[in-house]
């Protein structure tokens, strides 16, 4: 007799098995809507009219619409390994869906509802996605994870002030809680990075891998988190000098790039998945510095916060989408056709859209235009190798 523990049933649809599957999808989907809106729009055709406006649109729906959407799809697939506990799947992660799907909607629809019906829907997300890993991570005692949680509660808080910005007319909140979010998820690089981009070089290239300087990690991590810190005081209204602001960035530049360099990525120029992360990583300290020297009038903050968002946000989640959803799909992990050229374009979009455009301004319009195509062409490469996979049950007919 086979007294064994039945396995515990999958859902029937494989897009409701783990949160990197519809998150990833959509995500990447709505990204490419998203960005095909806003190139109309700086070609004079208005598709939208969305709560806010197409300028609040933009900055925030590439944010918490696209980004937060790959960050809780990774974090909630993630989880499930450090924990060894089955995360959220079927209809509650249905639900999650639908919630992050109606938030989306109804911006870009208001349809006469009440803002607050609006704001209520999309700030829910991101705190019950924070819950679920917390009831994870507690549940196994995986101190060193429960980092995550207060950088979701963190972006959800300056969700609330992009909000709160519109509601009251304050450009400056809309601008320092966009700011804000972009370096939480710059944290969110870092952190992750540091675990995964080493590791996964090492075993590529069959080589050791480095082993961390513990000051080195602390510093780096350290003056992050104090960049952040920084931003989030000058949210609540703090005056924060330019000088403190920069000095800190610079030193979080220098110490991520120390740490980049540390990690072998001359070696992975033939394997774009490699490359692709190592480089993506170089835009956080470039992004860094860039913004150091606009905080001095150099150029528009803005510029370094693209460079960090394209260069950097952007190409690091295509790079990892590309990556876990072969993996999570019973697929050998490589290389698959195109995702080089969706990554140099990537890579492209992100220096016309920062370091040229601050060099030549005369040619914003045709860097604005290049990098919303390469964006577009990117990620419609990733969209097509991967719907498929990620609608498809695993191949290997394991759990997930």
């Amino acid at each position: 007799m086979n007294n064994a523990s039945p396995a515990p049933r999958q859902p029937r649809l494989p897009l409701a098995r783990l949160a990197f599957r519809p998150f990833f999808l959509l995500a990447s989907l709505f990204s490419v809507l998203a960005m095909v809106v806003w190139f109309a729009f700086w070609h004079g055709d208005i598709l939208l009219r969305p709560h806010g406006g197409l300028m609040w649109w933009h900055q925030h729906e590439m944010i918490f619409g696209f980004g937060a959407a790959v960050v809780v799809g990774f974090l909630l697939t993630a989880v499930q390994n450090w924990t060894g506990r089955k995360s959220v799947s079927g209809a509650p992660l249905l639900g999650l869906v639908a919630l992050w799907l109606a938030a989306r909607v109804t911006l870009a629809f208001p349809m006469g509802l009440p803002a607050g019906l609006l704001i209520t829907l999309d700030l829910a997300f991101l705190p019950l996605a924070a819950l679920v890993m917390a009831r994870l991570v507690l549940a196994a005692k995986l101190w060193r994870n429960l980092m995550f949680v207060p950088v979701l509660l963190l972006l959800a808080g300056a969700n609330l002030a992009m909000h709160l910005g519109v509601a009251q007319g304050k450009l400056a909140l809309i601008r320092e809680g966009a700011y804000l979010a972009v370096l939480l998820i710059a944290v969110l690089m870092v952190l992750l990075g540091g675990r995964v981009i080493p590791f996964f070089t090492s075993r590529k290239l069959g080589r050791p891998q480095p082993e961390p300087i513990p000051l080195l990690e602390k510093l780096t991590l350290g003056s992050v988190l104090a960049v952040v810190l920084l931003q989030l005081a000058l949210l609540l209204g703090v005056a924060v000098p330019a000088a403190l602001q920069a000095s800190a960035m610079l030193i979080a530049a220098i110490a991520s790039l120390v740490r980049l360099a540390r990690w072998e990525g001359h070696l992975t120029l033939r394997e774009p998945l490699l490359w692709g992360l190592h480089l993506s990583y170089a835009f956080v300290p470039l992004g860094l510095t860039m913004w150091a020297l606009a905080l001095f009038g150099a150029f528009r903050v803005e510029l370094a916060v693209h460079a960090m968002a394209i260069g950097g946000i952007g190409a690091m989640m295509l790079a990892m989408m590309a990556r876990v959803s072969l993996g999570h799909t019973g697929r050998a992990i490589r290389t698959l056709p195109g995702i080089g050229v969706g990554l140099g374009l990537m890579f492209a979009a992100a220096l016309l859209r920062a370091p040229i455009l601050a060099m030549f301004p005369q040619i914003t319009h045709w860097t604005y235009n290049l990098s919303i195509i390469f964006w577009c062409i990117a990620y419609l490469i990733f969209l097509f190798h991967y719907t498929l996979p990620l609608l498809s049950a695993r191949v290997d007919g394991q759990e997930g």
